[in-house]
C-alpha cells in the first residue's frame, strides 16, 4: 500500500472537482465519501443530488476562514491531499475497510490524532476500487496548525503496519533516498510529447552517465552542456558555485520557457555538495611501487580495483561501513562507463544494470568518497580511453563486477537496505547476462582445442587437489572443458595449473558461483596478463617459456606427475 503524500494546495473546492469528477481520461466511477472528521455534518455530493461542492469546500474550509479573518497574514497552504493506493494483486477492499484505513493514515500523520477533538478537518474519497484520496484543510478547529514533519515517513511506517493487519502485499520499508516519484502531471506531459521517461527520470540518466567523465562539478555541469543538455548554475558573488539546475531540450511551460530541475529534486545523491564529494575529494598519495605495476590497459586496472575490494558483510565498525558505501557508489560510475565503452553488442543489458543499481548507490550510511577514489579513476580512464577491450579483459571486468554486485547486494541486506539489496540484485541479473555474453566467444574457441582424455584427467587431479571443496562442480560444468584448455596451454607456457587454480579460487569465493569453471577461466585469463611483481616467478615463468621455444613436449602430448590431491576423489562425486 502506497501513501502518496502531494504538496500542499490552497484550493480545496478545485481538489473535490477533480475528486468527484469523471478524471482526466474517464476513470473516475462512482466517487462516494468512505469516512471525515467526526463533526462533519454535511451530505455527500457523490450521493446527494441537492449537494454541492461550492458547500461541501465551505464547511472544510471554516476553520481555515475563521482563523485567516483573526490573524494578518492568511493561511494559503491549507489543502493536504494524500491517495493512498492498494497494489494489484490486493485483495478488493470494502469501503468500511477504505474507512478504517483512511483513519489510521490521518491519525499517523499528524492530521487528526485519536481522541483529539479539535483535529483537522478532513474527508476521504473512493472512485475506483484500488484507492481512495484523502483530504484535509490544515487548520484545526482552535486555529492551531498542525504537526506535520516527518509526516510521511509516519504515514509510511503506518502503511506498513495496515499491509500486516490486513494481508496485503507487504512493501519495503523506506528509509528517504530514493528519488521523487514521478508526478501524475510528469507523466501525462511525457505522454503526450511521446516521451519514454519522465523529465526528471530523462535528467536523472543524463547526469549519472556524465559522471565519469568529470573530475570536478564544474567539469560536469560543462560536459552536460556540450551535450546541449541546458544547465542553470546558482553562484555566489565571488563567483562560486552555490547549486545547479537542469533542463530537459523541449520541456517547457506554458509561457513556452526552459523549465528547469534542482539537483536534488532529480535524486538525493545528485544535489551539489553530494557530487562535490564525490568528484573533488582529494586522491590518497599512491606508492612509486603500484605505479610501476599498474596493469597496462584501463579495463584490466578496472579489474585490478575490483580485486582489491574485501567484502565484509558482518558486523563492521562505522568507518568501514562509510568505506564501503563509498566503494558501492563508486561501483555504480564503473558499472557505468563500462557501458559506455563496451561493445556495441554489450551495451543494453550492461546499461539496465546501471540503471538498476543507481538505487544501490545511496543508503542513510554516509560516504567515505575518499576511499573509493581507485574504483572512480578507473571509471574515468575507461570513460577516456579510446579503444576497446579484447574479449578476455571484457570478459573478466564484467566477472568482476558481478561479483562486486554481489557483495554489494549482500552488504546492503546484511545492513537492513531492503530497497538498496533489491536494486543491487536487479543489477547482479543483468551483469550475470552481460558476463555469459562477454565470455562466450573465448569459451567457444577454447572448447574447440579441447585436450585430449589423458591431459584432462591429468588436470582434473589439479583441480581436486587446489581446490577439493569445489572440485566436483567445477569438473561437473559446461565450462570445464574450456577450463582444461585453458590450463593446459598455461602449462605449456611454463606455469603450474595447481598454482594458477589456487590463486584464482583465492581471489574470489566460488561457494556462491553459478558455474565455478567460467569464474576460474576469467580469473586465470586476467592474472595471466597481470601477474604479481614477484621476481623469482617471473624468472621461472621466463626459463620454462625459454624450455617450451627449444622442443619441450606439448602436455597435449605427454603425461606428466602431478601435485597430489589433499583428499580421495570419490569423496567428491556427486
Amino acid at each position: 500500500m502506497i501513501a502518496a503524500i502531494k504538496p500542499a494546495g490552497a484550493n480545496t473546492r478545485g481538489l473535490l472537482a477533480y475528486l468527484y469528477g469523471p478524471g482526466r481520461h474517464d476513470e473516475h466511477l462512482d466517487p462516494h465519501l468512505v469516512t471525515g472528521f467526526a463533526m462533519l455534518a454535511m451530505p455527500d455530493p457523490g450521493r446527494d443530488e441537492n449537494a454541492t461542492l461550492t458547500d461541501f469546500a465551505r464547511h472544510l474550509d471554516e476553520p481555515v476562514r475563521l482563523r485567516n479573518s483573526e490573524f494578518g497574514k492568511p493561511v494559503t497552504d491549507h489543502v493536504w491531499h494524500c491517495p493512498v493506493r492498494a497494489a494489484p494483486e490486493d485483495r478488493h477492499l470494502s469501503d468500511t475497510e477504505w474507512g478504517e484505513i483512511a483513519q489510521r493514515i490521518v491519525h499517523a500523520a499528524g492530521i487528526a490524532p485519536e481522541g483529539d477533538d479539535l483535529a483537522c478537518r478532513w474527508i476521504a474519497v473512493r472512485h475506483a476500487d484500488d484507492h481512495i484520496h484523502i483530504l484535509a484543510t490544515t487548520v484545526r478547529e482552535d486555529g492551531r496548525r498542525p504537526k506535520l514533519h516527518d509526516s510521511g515517513i509516519r504515514v509510511g511506517d503506518a502503511c506498513r503496519q495496515i499491509e500486516k493487519d490486513y494481508r496485503l502485499r507487504r512493501l519495503k520499508k523506506g528509509d528517504r533516498t530514493a528519488e521523487h516519484r514521478p508526478t501524475q502531471a510528469e507523466m501525462h506531459k511525457a505522454e503526450r510529447l511521446g516521451w519514454e521517461q519522465t523529465s526528471r527520470q530523462w535528467l536523472q540518466d543524463r547526469i549519472r552517465a556524465a559522471i565519469p567523465h568529470a573530475t570536478s562539478t564544474e567539469e560536469l555541469l560543462a560536459y552536460l552542456e556540450a551535450d546541449d543538455i541546458p544547465v542553470k548554475p546558482r553562484r555566489g558573488p565571488s563567483g562560486d558555485l552555490l547549486g545547479y539546475a537542469v533542463g530537459r531540450p523541449g520541456d517547457l511551460n506554458k509561457d513556452g520557457e526552459q523549465i528547469y530541475h534542482p539537483g536534488g529534486k532529480i535524486a538525493p545523491d545528485l544535489t551539489l555538495p553530494k557530487l562535490q564529494a564525490r568528484l573533488e575529494t582529494s586522491a590518497p598519495e599512491e606508492h612509486p611501487t603500484a605505479r610501476r605495476n599498474r596493469p597496462t590497459t584501463p579495463w584490466h586496472q578496472a579489474t585490478e580495483a575490483l580485486d582489491t575490494l574485501r567484502p565484509e558483510t558482518t558486523a563492521t565498525s562505522a568507518d568501514e561501513d562509510a568505506r564501503t558505501q563509498a566503494n558501492i557508489s563508486a561501483l555504480g560510475e564503473l558499472i557505468e562507463a563500462t557501458a559506455q565503452a563496451a561493445p556495441s553488442d554489450h551495451r543494453a543489458q550492461l546499461r539496465a544494470a546501471s540503471a538498476a543499481f543507481a538505487r544501490a548507490q545511496r543508503s542513510q550510511i554516509r560516504a567515505e568518497d575518499r576511499a573509493a577514489h581507485t574504483l572512480r579513476t578507473a571509471a574515468r580512464d575507461i570513460a577516456h580511453t579510446a579503444t576497446g577491450p579484447d574479449g578476455s579483459a571484457l570478459a573478466a571486468l564484467t566477472a568482476a563486477l558481478l561479483w562486486a554486485a554481489i557483495f554489494a547486494a549482500r552488504w546492503h541486506e546484511a545492513k537492513g537496505h531492503a530497497h538498496q539489496a533489491d536494486a543491487a540484485r536487479q543489477a547482479v541479473h543483468h551483469l550475470q547476462s552481460a558476463a555469459d555474453a562477454a565470455l562466450a566467444p573465448t569459451l567457444t574457441e577454447l572448447e574447440a582445442r579441447r585436450p585430449g582424455e589423458g591431459t584432462r584427467r591429468t588436470l582434473a587431479n589439479d583441480v581436486r587437489a587446489a581446490v577439493p571443496e569445489h572440485a566436483e562442480r567445477i569438473l561437473t560444468d559446461p565450462g570445464w572443458p574450456a577450463l582444461a584448455t585453458l590450463l593446459a596451454d598455461a602449462e605449456a607456457s611454463g606455469q603450474k595449473p595447481h598454482q594458477l587454480l589456487k590463486e584464482a579460487a583465492a581471489q574470489r569465493e566460488l561457494t556462491t558461483a553459478r558455474q565455478p569453471a567460467r569464474v576460474l577461466i576469467t580469473r586465470i585469463q586476467h592474472t595471466s596478463r597481470n601477474p604479481a611483481p614477484n621476481r623469482r616467478a617471473e624468472a621461472a615463468r621466463l626459463r620454462s617459456v625459454s624450455a617450451s621455444a627449444f622442443g619441450a613436449p606439448s602436455p597435449n602430448d605427454q603425461p606428466r606427475t602431478t601435485a597430489a590431491p589433499t583428499s580421495q576423489p570419490s569423496r567428491h562425486r556427486r
